[in-house]
């Protein structure tokens, strides 16, 4: 039986950056900057550009900054990928949805010098910050490497009992 490469995980990543991207395209094109489009009782489709990292912190660096800094991570994690070519499964997958997160986010800031964020989750008037499908990429595979990390925790202390 052949093993599942680790890499083939990038298939992930590239399904991620083209949701993303079709995603932000039809913001772009459908909604003017700041339009509100209601969905629900705590939840609004708006037109928002982010010159920052997450929650619009560090907004007065410029946007290669981030663009460097999410190519260099993306780059380390398909070492790793390469690298440790089989088994790991969890950490590829987490791996490959940072990538593709990150990846979706760097095309937005290259084109546009800002990243395009359009899920709007509120409680009355207080809003949480807008976010997009790569933030959501990221989010996810930073909690599977969470979700690595305790299982590590849990294996390793059954080892010591």
């Amino acid at each position: 039986m052949r093993k599942f490469s680790n890499v083939y995980g990038l298939w992930l990543s590239l399904l991620i950056i083209l949701l993303d991207q079709v995603s932000k395209q039809w913001i772009h094109t459908e909604l003017a900057w700041y339009e509100k489009v209601y969905v629900t009782p705590f939840l609004n489709i708006t037109h928002l550009r982010n010159t920052g990292a997450a929650f619009s912190s560090f907004s007065n660096l410029p946007p290669w900054f981030f663009v460097g800094l999410a190519v260099a991570v993306s780059v380390g994690m398909m070492v790793w990928l390469r690298r440790h070519a089989h088994g790991q499964r969890l950490v590829a997958l987490a791996f490959c949805c940072i990538i593709g997160g990150a990846l979706g986010n760097v095309i937005d800031r290259v084109r546009h010098g800002y990243v395009v964020d359009f899920i709007d989750f509120h409680i009355g008037s207080w809003h949480y910050a807008a976010f997009n499908v790569a933030d959501i990429a990221i989010s996810i595979g930073a909690a599977l490497l969470i979700l690595d990390m305790l299982r590590e925790w849990v294996r390793s202390g059954r080892a010591k009992a």
